[in-house]
């Protein structure tokens, strides 16, 4: 982007020069008005015209990046949600497998021990 602002400001400078060079009045008919002007301003307000419509033309382009840009980021967000809430809820499953195995084992021991008592 850098870029093309550098080279955009290059290619205006060049062309104010190229017209600052050329001011010969010229006579500019459009329809049924007829205007004398320097040729220096009509290359000007050509180049002003110019970029004024190349920025119009790149508006919407540039609003639906920014759109599209805008809905990956909330999609983006409300997915890291859910994968926080998915690894809390294995977490809370973890916990709880440790818990049952703990309690199996556990009773699982005091059937032993009971098995011992009543062998003696």
């Amino acid at each position: 982007m850098r870029l093309f602002l550098i080279l955009a400001v290059i290619i205006a400078i060049l062309a104010i020069i190229f017209a600052l060079q050329n001011a010969v009045p010229i006579a500019i008919i459009l329809g049924i008005w007829r205007i004398e002007i320097s040729l220096a301003l009509v290359l000007v307000l050509t180049l002003g015209v110019g970029v004024v419509v190349g920025l119009l033309v790149s508006v919407p382009s540039l609003m639906r990046q920014k759109w599209k840009l805008a809905h990956q980021k909330r999609q983006n967000k409300d997915l890291e949600k859910e994968l926080n809430e998915q690894t809390q809820q294995l977490a809370n499953q973890q916990k709880r497998i440790d818990y049952l195995e703990n309690s199996l084992k556990f009773n699982r021991d005091s059937a032993e021990s009971t098995d011992q008592d009543f062998d003696k």
